[in-house]
C-alpha cells in the first residue's frame, strides 16, 4: 500500500545559522498540528525553503532547490522564504512549481498560509501563492527563533536586521532595521532550550553587538542573563563587529565559566582605503587592536575572521595589504568570499569591477592562507586538556565535538559520552 504523503513536511535552510534557527522554530509549528517533518530528499506534501541571497550563487542554489524538489514531487506544494524572497519574490514565482513566496515580515505566518493553500487545492496549479508574494519593503516585525533539531547545540536567535548599510550588502533590505526581543524574552528561550537537555547555545542575528537598539538594553547585559540560566552549560557568539566588540565584553568573556574563548569577526578588507569604499565603520588598526584585546584576555581563544576578495576596485597592493596584515594578526581560520554583484547596493555600480579570474586568485591564495593558520592554531593547542561536548557518530565508528575553543576532536565512539562534555588531550 502507497504510503500517505499528504502530512509529511521538509525543510531545506540555505545561508547563515540566523536561517537554521528560524526553519527550525516554523518545523515546530508543522510538527506541533500534526505533521511528520522528514529530510528534504524524501518525497512530502510540503517543502518549505528559507533561502539566503547574500552571493549571487546563493540565488542560484534556491532557484535549483525548487526545481529539484518540483521534480521530486510535482504536486507538492512548495514554500519559499527568507532573504532571496525578500528581495525578488517574483523571480521565484516564475519558477514552475512555487506556490507561496513569503517575505520577512510574513515568514512567522507561513503555517497559516500553507493551510490555506492546501484548503484550497493547490499543488497543481501553482498560482494561489502570488496573493502572498511580497515586494521589497521596510521589515518592521522580529521573528522569535531557536534550533532544537539538535541534541547538544541550538542556535538562539537574539537580534535581527542591521542598520549599516554597507555599500556591498543588502541584508538591511531584505532584513529590516537592527531590532531584538527584551532580555527577559531571551532569557525565557534560553530556559526553554534547557529543558530540552540541550548544553550549548550560539547566539545568532545579523549583528549581535548592535543588541539592544530596539529595547534600550545593552549587549553585555545580556550575556550576564544569560550566563545564569541553570542548564545551558556553554555559549558563543556567532558574528559580532569588531567596532562593538568592547574590552568590557571580552574581559567579561574571560571570567566567564560558560561563555566560551571563541569569536567570529568580520574584517572583509585589511586595506583601508577598501573599508572606506565598503563603507565599514572600523579602520585595520581598531581590527588590530580588537584582537589583541582578545589575546591578552584569552589566549587561547579561536578568532574566525570574514573577508571578501575582489571587491570593486581593489587593486593588487590593496589585497596584498589584506593578506599581509591576516598573516601578521594570525587568525586562527579564514571565512572567504568572493565579491558578488548585488543589485540595489552601491558596490554594484562601481567602476573598475575586478575580473573573475582575478578574484578567484585572490580566494585561491586565502584559502591556502587559512590552512595554514589554521593547522598553526591546532598544532599550537597540541597536548592541552580540553573540554568537549560530544556530538555525534561518524563513518568508521568515530565521535566528533569541538573544544571549548572550537578545534574539532575525534574519538572512538561511545554511546554514553554523546551529548555529554568531557575532558581530553587534543
Amino acid at each position: 500500500m502507497e504510503e500517505n504523503k499528504s502530512n509529511r513536511v521538509a525543510f531545506l535552510t540555505l545561508g547563515c545559522k540566523l536561517n537554521y534557527s528560524e526553519t527550525s522554530s516554523l518545523a515546530r509549528q508543522f510538527v506541533e498540528n500534526g505533521y511528520e517533518k522528514v529530510p528534504s530528499n524524501k518525497e512530502a506534501d510540503i517543502y518549505v525553503i528559507n533561502t539566503c541571497s547574500v552571493t549571487e550563487h546563493a540565488d542560484k542554489k534556491c532557484r535549483s532547490a525548487i526545481r529539484k524538489l518540483h521534480k521530486q514531487n510535482s504536486n507538492a506544494i512548495i514554500a519559499v522564504t527568507g532573504c532571496y524572497a525578500q528581495l525578488k519574490p517574483q523571480e521565484i514565482l516564475d519558477i514552475e512549481g512555487v506556490d507561496l513566496v513569503l517575505g520577512a515580515d510574513q515568514k512567522q505566518n507561513l503555517f497559516m498560509k500553507v493551510s490555506q493553500i492546501k484548503r484550497e487545492g493547490a499543488g497543481t496549479t501553482h498560482t494561489v501563492g502570488r496573493a502572498y508574494s511580497c515586494a521589497i519593503s521596510e521589515v518592521e516585525t522580529i521573528f522569535p527563533a531557536y534550533s532544537s533539531d539538535d541534541r547538544t547545540r541550538s542556535f538562539l536567535k537574539v537580534q535581527d536586521g542591521c542598520d549599516y548599510h554597507c555599500s556591498y550588502c543588502t541584508i538591511p533590505l531584505a532584513r529590516g532595521k537592527s531590532r531584538n526581543h527584551p532580555i527577559a524574552f531571551i532569557t525565557k528561550e534560553a530556559h526553554e532550550i534547557a529543558s530540552k537537555g540541550i548544553k550549548e547555545i550560539v547566539l545568532t542575528g545579523v549583528n549581535t553587538g548592535d543588541f539592544g537598539k530596539s529595547t534600550g538594553e545593552k549587549f553585555a547585559d545580556l550575556l550576564k542573563e544569560l550566563d545564569k540560566v541553570e542548564g545551558i552549560e556553554r555559549y558563543r557568539i556567532s558574528s559580532i563587529e569588531p567596532n562593538l566588540l568592547t574590552e568590557e565584553i571580552i574581559r567579561w568573556m574571560s571570567q566567564s565559566k560558560k561563555f566560551l574563548p571563541h569569536l567570529h569577526i568580520p574584517l572583509q578588507s585589511g586595506s583601508d582605503a577598501v573599508l572606506v569604499r565598503m563603507k565599514r565603520r572600523y579602520n585595520r588598526e581598531l581590527f588590530r587592536q580588537r584582537i589583541e584585546t582578545i589575546r591578552k584576555y584569552m589566549p587561547d581563544a579561536f578568532i574566525g575572521v570574514d573577508v571578501i576578495a575582489g571587491f570593486p576596485g581593489e587593486t593588487q597592493d590593496e589585497f596584498l595589504d589584506t593578506f599581509n596584515f591576516l598573516e601578521r594578526i594570525k587568525p586562527s581560520f579564514l571565512h572567504i568570499f568572493p565579491y558578488s554583484k548585488r543589485i540595489n547596493t552601491p558596490a554594484a555600480e562601481f567602476e573598475h569591477q575586478v575580473k573573475d579570474s582575478d578574484k578567484t586568485d585572490r580566494v585561491n591564495r586565502l584559502t591556502e592562507l587559512s590552512d595554514k593558520l589554521h593547522l598553526e592554531f591546532a598544532e599550537v593547542n597540541k597536548g592541552r586538556v580540553e573540554q568537549v561536548l560530544f556530538e555525534s557518530t561518524q563513518k568508521g565508528e568515530k565521535m566528533f565535538g569541538y573544544t571549548r575553543n572550537y578545534i574539532r576532536v575525534e574519538r572512538p565512539y561511545k554511546r554514553e559520552m554523546i551529548g555529554e562534555i568531557v575532558e581530553v588531550t587534543i
